[in-house]
């Protein structure tokens, strides 16, 4: 994989993984709930383990295309905040849109 392939890769898998949790109303696409709806806290737990998941798939596609480098507080940072903009859309869509 070339190095700009795995970036559109891990972009484009954070993106996927951001907006899972407002799309579905099972935990982790797998378990449904007793409730039927989930709250918000359960979201944005979700969206925390899929940030993890987006950062170790990109750790693994930095570590195949060469040496891994160690990261700061910044890159954690920043890298949070895009997780938050990719989920946007779906939490525009699942709290802000009326559904009838």
């Amino acid at each position: 994989m070339s190095t700009a392939a795995g970036g559109w890769f891990v972009i484009l898998l954070a993106l996927v993984l951001a907006t899972l949790p407002f799309i579905n109303q099972r935990l982790f696409l797998l378990i449904p709930l007793r409730s039927g709806r989930k709250s918000l806290w359960l979201r944005l737990l979700e969206l925390c383990v899929y940030y993890a998941v987006a950062g170790l798939v990109g750790f693994a596609v930095e570590s195949s295309i060469g040496g891994a480098f160690p990261q700061g507080w910044q890159f954690y940072a920043i890298t949070a905040s895009m997780m938050l903009v990719f989920a946007f859309p779906g939490f525009t869509w699942r709290y802000l849109v009326k559904h009838r």
